[in-house]
């Protein structure tokens, strides 16, 4: 949470699963519209948590697999366990485990969960030190529910049930849940003056409703939200203008929660971008590199003409004496590695070719030039090559266009490029 200077404008909290993650869209349309409206307009001055029923290993297994950002905070084990940092490189909220520890004991909690053979433990990934997982069927569920908590209080251990999706089973410490944690994170933020402008929370299922318990909070339930939550909003919420059932599923319902609480800039540049009219916002330098990568993107699935029109607009981003430094080290002009991407047009359609650009931070290195730093990813035929990137960005001409200078990448987590002549920019 100090990666910002002030208040964050936005803190957005999501669940992963059936929210932002649609298991269903095996293209991940959805989450690549958010991942790129992100970047381009919220990165800089906002915070993005991810708060999920997975375990901590559970949810780096889903960073694998699915193009996910990196989120400022990561809340796993419904709530009971806080990282800061969300990627490979995490930070462990150590107060917030021992108060979530406190009348806690796994081992109790086992001896006394395996007097109901109804209980089916979940996989190891899926257990934490302080989350205890099962399957059931709700009818086994209620009757649990009813008479465990007691049992275990009476050895000293005080539990919180969380049931959702009609088979999930959380045992929790009491003062764990997602509502907790999310509430834990604002009072620390308040005590260092940084309240947050909004907040915006978004959930699909029975585990995500103490999030909308947050009084504070805008909150989006999303359109494929399972029944146990669609009953919570109609016992506790139907009147609240402050949470709504969206119209769009997942990542859509999500970036239509923005426009309609107008919380900021609500159009993914997925959905606005001007193949024809390169050039965005003077100053934007963020929405400028998300925009850019689109664009070759575009090139490379053969959505745009194939035409030298197109690659001179690409050409006039960037200075003709610009240069690209390739992760390889191969370092030449931009405008020769645009020369390059005539062989390229549309080679990767069958491919499901996708780019998507994460922790874009730009920084003022003169009074007219930026530095952007990212990583950027690239999707080929199933396979995520990663890479570390710096830009320097000019702006010059009385102001009126942002002018590619030099970019520079380096391989990142062993990536590389079986085809060096297939990785440009």
């Amino acid at each position: 949470m100090d990666r910002l200077d002030g208040p964050p404008r936005l803190i957005l909290v999501t669940d992963l699963d059936c929210t932002l993650v649609d298991h269903d869209d095996p293209e991940n349309t959805d989450l690549l519209r958010f991942n790129a409206l992100w970047e381009a307009h919220y990165r800089h001055d906002s915070l993005l948590v991810y708060c999920t029923g997975r375990s901590m290993r559970s949810y780096l297994s889903l960073r694998n697999k699915k193009p996910l950002l990196t989120p400022d905070i990561a809340i796993t084990s419904v709530g009971s366990q806080i990282a800061y940092g969300g990627g490979e490189s995490m930070v462990s909220d150590d107060v917030w485990e021992a108060r979530v520890g406190e009348m806690w004991s796994r081992e109790v909690v086992l001896e006394e969960t395996s007097k109901f053979p109804q209980l089916e433990p979940q996989p190891d990934k899926s257990q934490e030190q302080h989350k205890v997982s099962f399957f059931v069927g709700r009818e086994h569920a209620l009757e649990i529910m009813k008479v465990l908590p007691g049992r275990l209080l009476e050895r000293g251990v005080e539990v919180k049930l969380v049931y959702s999706n009609d088979y999930a089973f959380d045992v929790l410490p009491k003062g764990s849940g997602k509502g907790g944690a999310l509430t834990y994170l604002l009072e620390k933020l308040e005590s260092e003056g940084k309240q947050p402008s909004n907040i915006l929370v978004c959930g699909d299922s029975g585990n995500d409703a103490e999030l909308f318990n947050v009084p504070q909070a805008y909150g989006v339930m999303v359109s494929n939200s399972h029944k146990e939550l669609l009953q919570w909003h109609e016992e506790n919420a139907k009147d609240n203008p402050k949470i709504i059932l969206a119209s769009e599923r997942c990542g859509a319902g999500m970036i239509e929660a923005l426009q309609r609480f107008n919380l900021g800039p609500n159009v993914s540049p997925r959905d606005g971008l001007d193949t024809e009219n390169f050039h965005v916002e003077v100053l934007d330098t963020a929405n400028e590199v998300v925009q850019f990568y689109l664009l070759y993107e575009k090139w490379r699935c053969g959505e745009v003409e194939k035409s030298d029109k197109y690659l001179q607009n690409l050409k006039s981003l960037s200075s003709p004496l610009g240069m690209f430094v390739h992760p390889s080290g191969v370092e030449k002009p931009i405008h020769e590695w645009i020369d390059d991407l005539v062989n390229l047009h549309g080679e990767g359609k069958e491919k499901q070719f996708r780019i998507w650009l994460d922790r874009v931070s730009p920084s003022l290195n003169s009074p007219e030039t930026w530095i952007v730093k990212f990583d950027k990813h690239e999707l080929s035929d199933g396979k995520v090559r990663s890479c570390s990137t710096r830009v320097l960005l000019s702006c010059q001409e009385e102001k009126e266009k942002l002018t590619w200078m030099h970019i520079q990448q380096s391989w990142l987590d062993g990536s590389c490029s079986d085809d060096q002549d297939k990785w440009i920019f």
